[in-house]
């Protein structure tokens, strides 16, 4: 897995419409469900993944922008080093994929994290995450063994279910996966 960076998000409970009832709240890597802290790409402090390399750095964001940090949850990113895509409607190939190198990327790895589970992202454009498509589709949430966060609680369950062509069936590639980790908020100043 590939260290990617920080961010704070604000964490959406379950929607109404969403049928997976054991899930309580949303993980999700990409800001279509649990929004980012704020619109940070003005900024130009995002690293080469578009996520932060350190707390610090999100900080620093935060208080030169007079944005509002109470309410949110500080998330960690590992990324696995291979994007998945379909090169025609039955055929899923594994390949590598990089940061945008002009962008600052020297993430700091936290000693104390906790996994939360494992996230499908959708990367169109390829600089930043797009959608996390088990959040936002019944079809996909209904399918896939999803925990409490609407996360794969194991990279094989997340990989399982990318490469079954579930999330190609609704949007085009290509993905990537996510190791979703909560930090302790004792380690922070946010």
């Amino acid at each position: 897995m590939i260290p990617v960076g920080y961010m704070l998000k604000r964490i959406a409970p379950r929607p109404e419409w969403l049928k997976a009832e054991n899930v309580v709240d949303i993980f999700s890597v990409a800001g279509c469900a649990s929004n980012n802290f704020a619109d940070y790409t003005p900024f130009w402090r995002h690293n080469g993944y578009c996520f932060f390399n350190s707390p610090v750095d999100l900080e620093e964001v935060a208080q030169e922008n007079s944005i509002e940090l109470e309410g949110t949850t500080l998330f960690y990113y590992e990324a696995y080093e291979l994007e998945f895509d379909f090169v025609d409607d039955d055929t899923g190939v594994w390949r590598t994929y990089h940061c945008v190198p002009d962008w600052k990327t020297d993430v700091e790895t936290p000693q104390d994290r906790t996994l939360a589970g494992f996230d499908v992202v959708e990367y169109v454009c390829g600089n930043s995450p797009e959608d996390s498509l088990a959040s936002c589709c019944n079809e996909i949430a209904s399918a896939c063994p999803l925990n409490v966060h609407c996360l794969f609680n194991t990279f094989e369950e997340a990989k399982k279910a990318l490469e079954s062509g579930l999330f190609h069936d609704h949007e085009p590639g290509p993905y990537r996966i996510f190791a979703v980790y909560l930090l302790n908020p004792l380690l922070c100043d946010l």
